[in-house]
């Protein structure tokens, strides 16, 4: 096993634990993210998209026997939440620390998961 193979397990890996803390603690995600769901279904939500497909994309390569493509497309996903997250702080004039470090933090997951 090379370095970029322990890196791109290490990023299933995050991706996984961001998903099960938004699915075990959902309320936790507005400290970093901004968001706010006053009520269940908001708190449903995030467990299910924020918390599911976060798991089930970061536990794929793992289960597929770390098959080149599930490593890839959990890239693709980090480099799309990339693109729409600079899309969205240019319309949105979203210029905030806990943006710059998503963004910073997809990218280099998308590099690696990528490569």
């Amino acid at each position: 096993m090379n370095v970029l193979d322990i890196l791109q397990i290490i990023a299933a890996v995050a991706t996984i634990l961001t998903g099960l803390v938004s699915l075990i603690v959902p309320r936790s995600v507005k400290s970093f993210t901004g968001l706010d769901v006053p009520g269940a279904r908001g708190i449903t939500e995030i467990r299910a998209v924020l918390g599911g497909a976060f798991i089930g994309l970061g536990a794929a390569p793992l289960i597929l026997g770390r098959a080149p493509a599930a490593f890839q497309t959990l890239g693709m996903m980090y480099l799309a939440i990339f693109v729409a997250r600079l899309i969205g702080m240019v319309l949105d004039k979203s210029w905030v620390r806990s943006n710059y470090i998503s963004l910073a933090t997809e990218i280099v997951l998308a590099i690696i998961l990528l490569i």
